[in-house]
This record gives C-alpha cells, structure tokens and sequence, in this order.
C-alpha cells in the first residue's frame, strides 16, 4: 500500500490519526480531504504543512465531480472515510447536514471509490449505532443497530450502505465502531476538551442530568493504532469494534479533571438533559484483539492526565477555536497554493 485517501483528516481523530500514520507508514502517501467545516481545522496539522507525503485537499465529500477528481490524480489504494458530522447535540437542532454528510457522502465516496478501483475502503463508524445499554453487557459485532439520535442513525445508514457495496458489487469493505476517543486536538465541544477548558478558565462546567451516563473511553492513539491494524489486516466485509473496557460516568471524568487541574467541584453545574440520551455504551472488542492482533496500550490514568497537559500547554489553539480565529488558518497558509 503507497496511497491512502483519508477523509476528515483535519478533524480531531482525523489529524491524530495523519501524524500516527506520517509516523508508522513513513513510505505511504496521505491525501486528506476535509472541507474545514466546524470541526475541522487545518491548524491541527500545521507540523505537516510542508511535508510532501501528506498531501492536502480542501472539498467535500458530498461532491462528486471533487472526489472523482482526487482520485483521478492520486493513485489511491485505499479510503479511510473519517469524514463525518460527528455532535450529536448539533444532530437534534439539524438533522439534515448528517444526513447530507454521513449518508449522502459515505455513498459518494463509495461510488468514486468502486469506479476507481480503489482497493480497499474502511468506514470508521461509532458504538453509539448500537444504541443504549442496561446496568450490565456489552455491545458485540452481532449487536442489533438501534440508533437513537440523527447523528447515530446517519451513521448506521453509512455502515450499512457501505455493507451493501460490499455485498452488491463486491467491494473491499470494513467497518470499525470506536467507543468515545479523548486526547489532544479535539473539538472544545466535547466533554473531556469542555471541561478541561472551562475549568481553567473558571467557568461553569455543564453536566446533562445527574451525569451518571457510562461511557468507554479510549485515548485516540489507540484507536489510531486499531483503524491502522484494520486497514492491513481486517477481513472483507468484517465489522470490528473498537473499545479499552474502560467505563467511566461523566460525573467520575469530570470530577478527575477537577482534581487534576485543582479546581472545586462548585464549578460543576447540572443543566436540562439532552434530548433521548444514552444511558450506558459499553464495547467488547475481543474480535478487534483476536483478529487484528490490536489492543490498547494508553492506561486511562496516564492518558488523561497527558490530554490535561496538552490543552493546559496548548491554549492558544484551543481558545483560537472558541473565538472561530481558527477558521482563518487555511486562507493564511494554503490560500496562495
């Protein structure tokens, strides 16, 4: 494998997975295509801005005339489709852009990628296509779709059309779904980020409901480390989850944060639960250790308490996303190339 399309690769899981890749598979080329919505944000990856082997592409997804495009000049192998609406807050207020995005893109990509012979394509999917668990169990490749969001059900449409590519015109496909990612450069939306960045600032840290939802939380890294093992050892048309068995509740994360940074706990503030929350994901990954040969290797402890020391050592990049001073990084650097 020499070329690798990944698409969202200014995003947060996108850019970790870009450096870890630039990293591990120096040889390989890297187109990234992201179209800097929200979420995405060019400096993230400002370390590679001048390296040759990371070739970026400002486009969406959903256009088909831009991805037949790109993969009309790279000789691409495979398709690593990051690319997606991924909040589901933003989810409930427009459920339309997910769809637009997750299912209208994912098929497009599909379809430039089947008439390209692209080689293999991995749809990098999320547990929350599950839906909600009990007190006890695990979500496993068998488990029934039961999405309970627009931004989840948008995400199990994109799985299964890609399945069904896969099936119809037989394509190379695999589907990882990743339990929640944390570490450095995500989106100051997300709990973890939030927390950390309020806290410091010494403002309210909000908390849906009585905050006892249960997670399992996996440091980027590792799920870098998983989608790498996929792309070089998944079976066609196999479905690997991706998860540390590591269950917190968001009251036990954001009351470790607190402690980490020295701060009370008077800055926790209970507000209006999100609308059809989740109550417990929780991931068996034992197919993704056995087949892939991959587990974590990020222990919690030291993993937040390195995220901690990233956004304390990395405010400025932050607080540029906050202010939306972030959006003017690719016109800065890449809008004369």
């Amino acid at each position: 494998m020499t070329t690798v399309l990944i698409t969202g690769g200014a995003g947060f899981i996108g850019s970790n997975l870009v450096r870890f890749l630039r990293r591990e598979r120096p040889d390989w080329t890297l187109v990234n295509l992201d179209q800097l919505t929200y979420a995405g944000n060019a400096e993230s990856l400002a370390d590679l801005r001048d390296d040759p082997k990371h070739v970026f592409s400002h486009g969406d997804i959903s256009e088909p005339a831009h991805v037949d495009w790109l993969l009309s000049k790279h000789p691409v192998d495979a398709i690593l489709n990051l690319a997606a609406e991924s909040h589901v807050d933003r989810s409930i207020l427009r459920p339309s852009v997910f769809i637009e995005t997750n299912v209208g893109g994912t098929q497009v990509l599909l379809e430039s990628a089947r008439n390209a012979g692209v080689k293999r394509f991995v749809q990098v999917s999320t547990d929350e296509v599950y839906g909600s668990l009990g007190a006890t169990g695990k979500f496993s490749e068998s488990s029934p779709l039961r999405p309970s969001s627009p931004y989840s059900a948008s995400k199990a449409a994109a799985d299964l059309l890609v399945q069904a590519y896969g099936h119809t015109f037989g394509m190379d496909v695999v589907i990882t779904r990743c339990s929640n990612n944390y570490g450095p450069y995500q989106f100051p939306e997300k709990l973890i980020p939030l927390m950390i960045a309020n806290a410091i600032e010494g403002k309210k840290l909000p908390v849906y409901g009585d905050g006892m939802q249960v997670r399992d939380w996996i440091h980027v890294e590792d799920h870098c480390r998983a989608l790498l093992a996929a792309l070089e050892k998944g079976r066609a048309g196999e479905v690997y989850n991706i998860g540390s068995d590591n269950e917190w509740a968001n009251m036990q994360i954001v009351a470790r944060l607190l402690e980490i940074l020295g701060k009370g706990r008077e800055l926790i503030e209970h507000v209006k639960d999100r609308p059809g929350h989740d109550r417990r994901y929780a991931i068996d990954a034992a197919k993704a250790r056995s087949e892939l040969g991959w587990a974590p290797r990020v222990p919690f402890s030291e993993g937040l308490l390195r995220t901690v020391e990233w956004y304390v050592g990395n405010r400025g990049w932050w607080e540029r996303v906050r202010t939306g001073e972030y959006r003017t990084y690719y016109e800065r650097n890449y809008g004369g190339r």
